[in-house]
């Protein structure tokens, strides 16, 4: 199966903001053999729903979609997934689940902990 990673984030209207997003995608890149994408879920491009279409065009038959939010809050429990159900219907040659933010996952937090503890130690 012809499978893609997508990491999603909010999206801003200002460029610096995805400065840092855009820095981890390229950081991952470097580290998958699997196709990655990223996304965003509003405000700027490339959007979630062109992402999907073209993934979908290039004959992936699965994707995964990585949130790069700390939490679910009403983004990831109600907004998204009715874009994940819209996309499925419009493109339904290509599968796609909605992964837990990233900031749920053990290593996040250990390594956001880090950071922190950082800053005890200057």
């Amino acid at each position: 199966m012809n499978k893609a990673l997508i990491l999603m984030a909010h999206g801003s209207s200002d460029p610096r903001w995805r400065e840092p997003f855009e820095r981890v995608h390229q950081a991952a890149a470097e580290r998958l053999s699997q196709p990655l994408r990223l996304a965003y879920m509003e405000l700027c491009d490339p959007s979630l729903e062109d992402t999907v279409a073209e993934l979908a065009e290039a004959g992936i038959e699965h994707a995964d979609i990585l949130p790069l939010f700390f939490a679910a809050g009403r983004h990831l429990r109600k907004d998204v997934p009715a874009q994940v159900d819209a996309l499925e219907t419009q493109h339904p040659s290509i599968s796609l689940s909605l992964l837990s933010p990233v900031g749920e996952h053990p290593d996040f937090i250990a390594a956001l902990a880090g950071v922190i503890a950082e800053r005890d130690a200057s």
